[in-house]
């Protein structure tokens, strides 16, 4: 008799659980996606300044910009992501963390992690979910920061490749204000993500 009601209990539990699970609607689980993304992307700003300040100590002053042009990506995309948290009615809150330097080679390894992650986990997920919702405000949000961690990602990784050649002055980074996309080079006339004209990037030196 323990056994059965014991059994019961845990059935009943674990049904409240499933419904609890079935009762939550697309637009809050799209609301909890994009509070985590609203949250890395903070904090992958300060990381990024930090390793910026650790870089250029070091004298890889090219990585310096890398994590600058970064940093001013992620900052754009956390921007993004708080317009649609607001309009599905919340509010967009970040848990700062202490960024863990270490030295260039190690943060650019680091760095590389983090944007393969984003690219390849969080923001397909998140991007799936929200167009599954019809949610058109939330995929392009997440489009756009996944197309830029893309070219993050590749960006880190030439740079760690070839990080005794990173010292000079005088490199730049370009990054589109609307979308974050981040690039070496202005030889085009539109954003390959937003298609916004070429005057909406700015220099990152």
């Amino acid at each position: 008799m323990k056994t059965a009601l014991v059994f019961l209990a845990t059935a009943i539990v674990c049904l409240g659980l499933v419904t609890t699970v079935k009762a939550q609607k697309p637009a809050e689980v799209t609301l909890q996606n994009l509070q985590t993304a609203f949250n890395g992307e903070s904090n992958a700003h300060a990381r990024y300044v930090a390793f910026a300040a650790k870089a250029e100590q070091e004298g890889y002053l090219q990585v310096a910009n890398l994590f600058r042009a970064a940093a001013k990506a992620e900052e754009i995309h956390a921007r993004n992501h708080e317009v649609e948290i607001k309009r599905l009615g919340g509010t967009a809150q970040a848990a700062l963390e202490t960024p863990a330097v270490k030295s260039t080679r190690e943060n650019l390894g680091s760095a590389i992690a983090g944007e393969t992650y984003e690219r390849d986990v969080m923001y397909p997920g998140f991007y799936a979910q929200a167009r599954s919702a019809g949610d058109a405000g939330s995929v392009q949000t997440f489009n756009y920061a996944r197309s830029a961690e893309t070219e993050h990602a590749s960006l880190f990784a030439a740079a760690l490749n070839n990080l005794e050649n990173m010292r000079a002055k005088g490199s730049q980074y370009f990054v589109c204000t609307v979308c974050g996309y981040t690039t070496t080079k202005i030889d085009f006339a539109k954003c390959h993500t937003c298609f916004s004209p070429k005057d909406k990037y700015v220099a990152v030196t």
